[in-house]
């Protein structure tokens, strides 16, 4: 058995009344202390970041505050606490040493003859090392933030591969406005964590700001670039009109994320389905693909980097059984969002390598422009193409040129490597469709 303090307080803030016991109780030089303000279990009240980060929303509070056993009690009640402490037998190398389990009951003897009174609390505690604790959060965002550089170096190796208007206009503005989305929410979780969690300031504001550089400085620029690519030419467009349409822009990206967070406050039992709505980010890019059978407008290194890169974090917090956030792993649900991922990822691999529309059936595919069709070549025996200079000999292997829909001849190497940079013919400036 073990011997226990009992302190019952009523405190006053100008406001509310607030009444709560205070436990405390040392057994083997192992602190306990537990203030029970309602039929809360005391490992609730241990779990030192998530009970401070992932709150209870105030109308859950002020259920529990009037369905409390001691609310408005305003006389002292005889209390019985009976409690065991036990040693965890642990398999697991957590780093966290000699942890105890505390285990009991607290009851009122005369609950039955008195209202006032409260019915038994069970108790349910378990000690916590607040140095090992603090090591795992600290290794998190160490994490957090080499994974955020790896993003940044991906990003800028994408950005050079579609560094040209044609490049540009190839990528889903919807995909990297999803992962900008992401990361903007990852920025306002860590920097959350950090001012909750004083000690822990300088580890999570690190991590925080890297994932904000990630988002509001490349990701953003990124899509300004896709955002510009993508825009009609008009000659006749004043300022006034860009600007406009980039205001449009910009509303509906701090709009969506702003949705986002009130969604996930009032759907927060349902955080696992919504990070699998969050992870589908490449899904428009490959309808991008199909519908404009776009030509590798992807890095494959950017495919994978950021494949791998993005599940770290969802991997540790729902997966890991040793992490600092004390949320019970999920190995299912993990393995679910690895597949997901993988799957996503193959399907732009395969585009990249095998054509955007490789596994759609030939007949359900609309006709394709052929840049080899037959032609005359007994009218126009030579001609030079306008991207060399150089002389085309048409009565060879007909695969050695292309002829554009406005029946302008080009070398097959030449204009190949003229659409990669602009999707118009050299010699007319009309649109030409992909190859």
């Amino acid at each position: 058995m073990v011997q226990w303090s009992i302190k019952m307080v009523r405190h006053h803030d100008d406001q509310n009344w607030v009444e709560y016991l205070l436990l405390s109780s040392s057994w083997c030089n192992i602190p306990f202390v537990t203030a029970l303000t309602g039929p809360l279990d005391v490992s609730e009240q241990l779990g030192v970041f998530s009970s401070q980060v992932f709150q209870e929303s105030p109308q859950d509070k002020l259920a529990k505050k009037k369905n409390s056993p001691i609310h408005n009690m305003e006389k002292h009640c005889n209390i019985e606490i009976s409690a065991q402490i036990s040693r965890i037998a642990t398999f697991q190398n957590d780093g966290e040493q000699d942890r105890y389990r505390l285990e009991g009951l607290l009851e009122s003897p005369s609950a039955n003859d008195d209202k006032d009174c409260f019915s038994p609390l069970s108790l349910n505690a378990t000690s916590v090392n607040i140095e090992v604790y603090k090591n795992k959060a600290v290794n998190y965002t160490l994490m957090v933030t080499f994974v955020s550089v790896l993003q940044v170096i991906l990003l800028i190796r994408q950005m050079e591969h579609s560094n040209t208007q044609s490049g540009a206009a190839k990528v889903s503005i919807v995909m990297i406005g999803q992962q900008a989305i992401m990361d903007a929410y990852f920025c306002l979780l860590h920097l959350t964590a950090g001012i909750l969690v004083e000690s822990l300031f300088n580890a999570f504001a690190t991590a925080a700001f890297f994932k904000f550089v990630v988002f509001a400085i490349f990701e953003m620029r990124y899509l300004l670039a896709i955002w510009k690519a993508s825009r009609p030419l008009n000659n006749g467009e004043g300022w006034d009109a860009m600007r406009r349409e980039l205001s449009v822009l910009y509303s509906r990206f701090y709009g969506l994320l702003l949705g986002g967070v009130l969604l996930m406050y009032e759907f927060h039992n349902y955080i696992r389905p919504i990070l699998f709505l969050l992870y589908s980010f490449w899904i428009p890019q490959i309808v991008t693909n199909v519908v404009r059978d776009s030509r590798k407008p992807l890095h494959p290194h950017y495919i994978l980097g950021v494949t791998i890169t993005r599940l770290p974090i969802p991997l540790y917090v729902f997966g890991c059984p040793n992490n600092f956030m004390r949320i019970q792993p999920d190995k299912t649900w993990c393995i679910y969002l690895c597949i997901f991922m993988g799957l996503q990822s193959a399907v732009l691999l395969l585009q990249h390598y095998l054509g955007s529309r490789c596994f759609i059936p030939r007949q359900i595919l609309p006709e394709k422009y052929s840049y080899y069709r037959k032609f005359d070549q007994e009218s126009n025996q030579t001609t030079d193409c306008v991207i060399c200079m150089a002389a085309i000999n048409l009565s060879q292997r007909p695969n050695d040129c292309m002829v554009t829909p406005c029946d302008h001849f080009f070398h097959s190497g030449c204009l190949q490597r003229w659409m990669d940079i602009k999707m118009e013919c050299p010699t007319c400036r009309r649109p030409l469709p992909p190859a």
